[in-house]
């Protein structure tokens, strides 16, 4: 899988925001560097769906540059008024050339889910390989008003429940991306169920929480 974050020169508070060119190009989350639709146009002929993780800014304040500059079909869990493809726990769609299943993981966000594929998944903010609060699986913040521990906690449990043993890479919204088959230590599941671990103590992510 050809994966591309397009969004890793910016400056502004932004989420990784994945170019997957194949069969069915995909944008997994648009991001919110200003000119992220030029960076895409520099890889790509042309975005065929933009899958959203979650609807938070930092993962949807470019969305509608994206939408205005490319014939793209959007996909989301959450209603939003664009939207052409209502995303379902269970569905299977195609990113690049291959096939992910659609993993609804609640908890960082009431719309939040993640793609499980073969052997990537796209996790958003439920879980991430480093993010300054850890640095080898942390997971997503809770503390915001309409967000849940116990729920992101049951979600980290469906990740692990529904993750193949294929999977190796890890592409979150934040952080760098990890890669298994690079480390020599940790398996993906082992980064998952050390952020699961780390969230079940119920301790705030960060010291001012």
């Amino acid at each position: 899988m050809d994966v591309r974050n397009v969004t890793a020169g910016a400056t502004e508070f932004t989420c990784n925001a994945y170019l997957v060119d194949g069969e069915a190009t995909t944008l997994i989350d648009a991001g919110a560097m200003p000119g992220v639709e030029n960076e895409i146009a520099r890889h790509v002929d042309g975005v065929d769906r933009v899958v959203l993780t979650h609807q938070h800014g930092d993962h949807v304040a470019e969305l509608d540059a994206v939408l205005d500059a490319e014939d793209a079909a959007l996909y989301a869990y959450g209603d939003h008024p664009r939207r052409d493809v209502a995303l379902a726990d269970g569905d299977e769609i195609t990113v690049g050339d291959d096939s992910v299943e659609v993993v609804y993981t609640p908890g960082h966000a009431d719309d939040h889910v993640s793609l499980v594929g073969a052997e990537a998944v796209f996790s958003g903010d439920v879980v991430v390989h480093n993010d300054g609060a850890f640095d080898d699986g942390s997971f997503g913040r809770t503390d915001m008003a309409g967000q849940s521990r116990e729920t992101l906690i049951d979600s980290l449990r469906t990740l692990l429940e529904r993750l193949p043993d294929s999977a190796t890479e890890l592409y979150a919204g934040h952080g760098d991306p990890f890669d298994a088959t690079a480390d020599e230590d940790d398996s993906l599941r082992d980064v998952i169920e050390r952020a699961l671990s780390r969230a079940e103590r119920r301790d705030p992510k960060y010291p001012d929480e």
